[in-house]
Parts: C-alpha cells; structure tokens; sequence
C-alpha cells in the first residue's frame, strides 16, 4: 500500500531534518572559523527548504509529522557538550557533525529500503536529504 509507506517516510524525514537542524543549532554559536560556519549556516537553510517541503506533502497527508526521539535528541545533546568542554575546537564540531551525518544516511537510507512502496515525491526527498549529509560529512573532512 503506498500512503501508509509514504506517511511513513516522510514522518523519518521529518524527524531527521529536525535533528540534524537542532544538531546544527547546538554548535553554531561555538564554531570559529568562519568557513565552518558558512558550511553549517549552508546545510541549515538547505534542511530548513526540504522541511517546508516536506510539511506540504505531510499536509497533504493531513499528518504532523515526527519529532526524533526523546531519547535520541538528549542522548546527542549529551554527546556534543560531553565534547565540547574537553575540546571546544572546530574540529571536534567536524568530528560530532561528520558522526551525525553519517547516522543521519544509514537510517535516512535504512528508512528508504523499509518503505518501497512510498510514492516517488517521497523517495525524491528522502534521497535529496540522504545526498545533503552525505555532502555535509564530506565537507567537514577539512576540518577534521
């Protein structure tokens, strides 16, 4: 059944655009060289168009969305200040922002096999969102 599938993706969508956009947020005002930054500042707007994008086939779904898990958000927010006070350098924002990305492709493209039967639109975000942390982690390699 394709809706169910397509619900389903989106809501993961969701949910990843949400953490990696907070995950941003949480380094941003920390970071030091002003390329990170631009990088950073580049791959927020990029996850917030998708977001919007994104609502509007929620919308048509007349569904919400996901938020990430309570456990995961806390967990990752842990990590980077963890992090941070031993070393609040770039390259330990590089090092977090490259290990979240590369979380944010496996599940983003675990989700995409698990639900074959979204419609295309769906699989077209889904492998937009995939391709931008996949470049993220790429970008980051710099100033790791």
């Amino acid at each position: 059944m394709i809706e169910p599938d397509t619900v389903r993706l989106l809501r993961e969508c969701d949910a990843g655009i949400k953490m990696g956009v907070q995950s941003i947020d949480d380094v941003l005002d920390r970071v030091k060289s002003p390329n990170l930054r631009q990088l950073l500042d580049t791959c927020k707007k990029e996850h917030n168009k998708l977001d919007h994008e994104l609502q509007g086939l929620l919308g048509q779904y007349g569904d919400e969305g996901k938020d990430p898990s309570f456990l995961a958000e806390k967990m990752a927010k842990m990590k980077t200040e963890m992090k941070l006070q031993m070393h609040e350098t770039d390259h330990t924002i590089a090092d977090l922002m490259t290990d979240g990305c590369n979380m944010g492709v496996k599940s983003l493209s675990k989700y995409l096999n698990q639900y074959a039967a979204a419609d295309e639109k769906s699989k077209d975000i889904t492998k937009r969102l995939i391709h931008l942390e996949g470049q993220l982690a790429l970008d980051m390699r710099s100033f790791l």
